[in-house]
């Protein structure tokens, strides 16, 4: 296959943000790798893509295994060799009020698996092929206004459990960590730009009518913020985090460098762990 295309990653790409992203980036001068879990979603995202002129590749995995992602990982290691833009979209919400505390495959508290672990350990195994990104490149990770500061003696509230704390911490927890691999690539001389955003509020997506919220923006508006961050012109700074296209501040913890050195060793001992 040909290695001269932009080269695109989109997690959770066959539904709401995702799926409006992977055809709004659709062009012929794009591959765009598109993850799902059912393929047949996924295919018919691949062609409505490719029917725009884009290339578009496939990878199954579900986020709530880690053996999954690390094999998400492989597939994308052996077939590129770079990968220009990773935008680690795929989440999952708060779930239904007052439902009890759920587990992932490797028995970690479902959200801090799915909205931050994935996206931690998918993004240390392909921080490689991004760095070898012609123009430099991106890393884009879909956070949300809702934070929480993560509480280190309990991360994965075994002790009171609330699906919508779980929610606020594991979303913090993607700011935290963008801001951590930031300063550590800026430090080592590194082009590739990390940052973190809200892309829009409560946005017409599948997570946000299960949620039973009326929607107050368009899916459209938070693509083309995640989009501004993926491919818009060279000079974003890097390690920041936004609300829409305006650059604005996290929660205090993000900026607490003490904390982000605890979420990295917390989360590189669980990735450990599952992995054995």
């Amino acid at each position: 296959m040909s290695q001269s295309l932009r080269t695109i990653l989109i997690t959770g790409a066959t539904d709401g943000l995702g799926r409006g992203l992977a055809l709004r980036l659709a062009a012929p001068d794009t591959r765009l790798v598109l993850h799902g879990r059912s393929a047949e979603r996924a295919e018919q995202v691949a062609e409505q893509v490719r029917a725009l002129g884009a290339t578009a590749e496939v990878r199954l995995a579900d986020l709530a295994e880690l053996h999954q992602v690390d094999r998400l990982a492989d597939t994308v290691l052996a077939d590129f060799d770079r990968l220009d833009v990773l935008v680690n979209n795929a989440g999952i919400g708060a779930g239904a009020p007052g439902a009890g505390r759920e587990l992932s495959a490797d028995g970690y508290e479902l959200r801090l698996a799915v909205n931050h672990l994935s996206g931690y350990h998918l993004t240390n195994r392909l921080l490689g092929l991004v760095e070898r990104a012609p123009q430099g490149g991106r890393i884009v990770n879909v956070a949300s206004a809702g934070q929480q500061a993560i509480d280190f003696t309990d991360p994965q509230l075994t002790r009171r459990y609330d699906g919508g704390t779980a929610y606020r911490q594991a979303k913090l927890a993607q700011i935290l960590f963008t801001f951590d691999l930031a300063e550590r690539l800026t430090a080592a001389g590194s082009p590739v730009t990390v940052n973190a955003l809200h892309p829009a509020t409560f946005m017409a997506t599948t997570m946000v009518r299960e949620a039973g919220v009326e929607p107050w923006s368009t899916v459209e508006e938070g693509v083309e913020a995640v989009r501004r961050l993926a491919v818009g012109p060279a000079g974003e700074r890097t390690g920041r985090y936004y609300d829409g296209t305006r650059e604005t501040r996290a929660d205090d913890q993000a900026y607490d460098p003490q904390a982000r050195e605890q979420l990295r060793v917390l989360c590189d001992e669980l990735v450990a762990k599952a992995l054995g």
